[in-house]
C-alpha cells in the first residue's frame, strides 16, 4: 500500500510505446503497399507492358513475373513485420 503511494502520478500526456510502435506498423504496411502498387500500375498500364495490345509476350512475361515475384516478396515484409505478438496489458 505504501508503495502505490510513493510513486509518482503517470503523465497522462505520454503517448504508449506499444501504441505507437502499433501505429507506425500500419504506416508502413500501407506506405509500402502504396509504393508498390505504384509501382506496378506504372509498369504495367502506364508503359503497357500489361496490356495486350501495346506489349509484346516477352514484356508480357517479364511484367507478370516481376509482378508475381515482388507481391511475393511484399507479403513475405509484411508477414515478418506483423509476426510479432503485442504483450499483454
Amino acid at each position: 500500500m505504501e508503495e502505490e503511494q510513493d510513486k509518482p502520478p503517470e503523465d497522462p500526456n505520454k503517448m504508449d510505446y506499444e501504441l505507437f510502435h502499433f501505429l507506425i506498423k500500419i504506416m508502413r504496411t500501407i506506405f509500402i503497399g502504396f509504393f508498390w502498387m505504384m509501382i506496378n500500375v506504372f509498369l504495367g498500364l502506364y508503359l503497357g507492358f500489361a496490356v495486350p495490345e501495346e506489349s509484346t509476350p516477352g514484356r508480357m512475361i517479364f511484367f507478370y513475373a516481376w509482378f508475381g515475384v515482388s507481391m511475393i516478396a511484399y507479403l513475405y515484409f509484411v508477414w515478418r513485420l506483423w509476426r510479432k505478438k503485442m504483450s499483454a496489458p
